[in-house]
């Protein structure tokens, strides 16, 4: 209040001893060239290029919100991003400007970014998507989303209930937060934490992170190109801010552009790295740390018009993936396919991993268990191990369940194996006649043989029309749930509009209602040489 000092200063005893660093760090490239992306400039004040009546017609009174788990996830995104009214999601257009790995350290091990003010077009999709679910359309109002992010913050913690967010926040947080995760100091174990909050205002700012870390671990505080960067210690802080940035990382750079659109939220890591940090390079993890020590990961969270995808590329890695790995064969499912799954190159994949399989269950508990098993298979029933599990993988398996038969006592479920069709039927015939005398019963399997794969199916009808080729790949839904269909090598495919009378029956209202504008999942995977990209999306209707 007016004419009162302000509260306490716990990051550093001495407020005058916090400096804010502005100037271009030694060897550090300024200007935008700084960033592994670039958003499209927009303008940052004054009115919005278009009228909200443009994006679509008024949105229907609000009623009380669903509570299904996948929803509230969806929606806690959306509420925090958009908030109720829309106006904060259509107003700001710019995501432009300094992110967080422009002023975090260079050696962070591990980095989350979230930003309030993504590109127009993540807005734009964002602020179309909230529509849709009545947790997002009135659990939160104003417009401004920050508010909304405290406000859901708050409720679950006693010191931030006391904390005035208009008069104690407001006045200085930025859009965008950037978490860090970096090496252990000299002599400790545990790694460091170091948080790029952006500000609008530092002394403001100084004040508010007062009340909000009042008791908290993070008692360092340096400025540095408009951002607070929250630290253990005060020397820690003032070294993170004249450190060179992270967004000066050769890989952090290559990996962040190769991933694209950063998204609402975006994150990175250097698996080998943060292992290592974590003190999990034991000695008998050296095998496993041996895989992973070059591995990078990096993913962010984006939303169109109709769906949400998280998407993210991995890279280093010493499996490499099956050189003659072929796409993946849903596309020919046939269109009344609810769910399936496929993978491409697993029996080579099997072949090339097998030694390293069986080393790791030599060293397994039950290490004597599986050669018995392994040595009967092979002894009784003529079964190779692992030829014939690479017959049956082959160069591609692919399992599917049909929407017919959902509602019968045994559903109509397939699966089609790529492979060489007499001898994989051969393999299959080993297996009935181990399971037959195992006591566990013979399966009915319908078979099909067609030109280079094998069909196994649970009744003949099923069998014959899996041989056949289908059109899931031409459906709407399935183009936009796995993007670029024919360069993947896995991918799973859920239809839920063909399945959602299974589960809306007891279900009333705006739970239903919410459920409802659930249309399909889509995973996808790509493995070339040491990188893996993959996407989950979630469609909406």
């Amino acid at each position: 209040m007016p004419g009162q000092p302000p509260p306490p200063y716990p990051f550093n005893q001495d407020p005058d001893r916090t400096v804010s660093y502005r100037h271009p760090v030694p060897g550090q490239v300024s200007g935008p060239q700084t960033q592994p992306y670039a958003h499209a400039a927009q303008p940052t004040a004054g009115p919005p290029p278009w009228r909200q009546e443009e994006l679509g017609p008024p949105v229907p009174p609000a009623r009380k919100t669903g509570k299904g788990w996948l929803l509230a996830i969806v929606a806690a995104v959306l509420v925090v991003l958009v908030g109720g009214g829309g106006v904060y999601a259509v107003s700001l257009l710019s995501g432009g400007g300094t992110q967080p790995e422009d002023v975090l350290p260079a050696g962070t091990l591990a980095y989350v970014r979230v930003d309030l003010d993504p590109a127009a077009n993540q807005k734009i999709a964002l602020f179309n998507l909230a529509r849709k679910f009545s947790a997002t359309r009135d659990s939160f109002t104003g417009d401004d989303p920050r508010r909304a992010l405290f406000g859901l913050l708050s409720k679950d913690s006693e010191d931030l209930a006391k904390v005035d967010y208009a008069r104690d926040v407001e006045p200085w947080l930025g859009a965008r937060v950037g978490f860090g995760l970096l090496s252990p100091l000299p002599g400790k174990r545990t790694p460091e934490v170091a948080v790029a909050v952006q500000v609008t205002d530092e002394t403001k700012a100084r004040a508010g992170l007062a009340k909000l870390n009042a008791g908290g671990e993070l008692k360092g505080l340096a400025f540095r190109e408009d951002y607070a960067i929250l630290a253990a210690t005060q020397t820690a802080a003032d070294s993170y801010a004249k450190a060179a940035p992270l967004s000066g990382n050769a890989d952090f750079a290559a990996d962040l552009k190769a991933l694209g659109e950063p998204g609402v939220l975006s994150f990175w890591g250097n698996v080998g790295e943060i292992a290592k940090a974590a003190g999990t390079a034991m000695p008998s993890d050296a095998a496993t740390l041996d895989m992973i020590k070059n591995v990078r990961l990096a993913g962010a969270l984006r939303f169109d018009s109709g769906y949400a995808e998280l998407t993210g590329i991995s890279r280093g890695s010493t499996v490499q993936g099956p050189a003659n790995a072929g796409g993946i064969r849903l596309g020919t499912l046939p269109a009344s396919t609810v769910g399936a799954v496929s993978v491409s190159g697993l029996g080579e994949t099997l072949a090339k991993q097998w030694p390293q399989i069986m080393k790791a269950a030599d060293g397994s508990a039950g290490s004597q268990a599986f050669t018995d098993f392994v040595t009967r298979a092979q002894e009784t029933y003529g079964i190779a191990l692992p030829a014939d599990l690479v017959t049956l993988l082959g160069e591609n398996l692919t399992v599917a369940v049909d929407e017919q038969g959902l509602d019968g006592e045994i559903p109509n479920v397939g699966a089609v194996l790529t492979t060489d069709p007499a001898k994989a039927q051969e393999v299959v015939a080993k297996i009935e006649r181990f399971l037959a005398d195992s006591g566990t019963g013979t399966p009915r399997i319908a078979k099909a043989a067609g030109d280079g794969k094998l069909i196994l199916a649970s009744s003949q009808d099923y069998a014959g029309k899996l041989n056949e080729a289908g059109t899931l790949g031409d459906s709407e839904a399935f183009k936009i749930a796995i993007p670029d269909a024919d360069s993947a090598t896995a991918a799973l495919f859920v239809d839920l509009d063909k399945i959602e009378k299974y589960y809306l029956d007891n279900l009333q209202g705006e739970e239903r209602a919410n459920l409802q504008a659930l249309r399909a999942v889509g995973l996808s995977g790509r493995q070339s040489g040491d990188t893996t990209s993959f996407s989950l999306r979630v469609l909406f209707n």
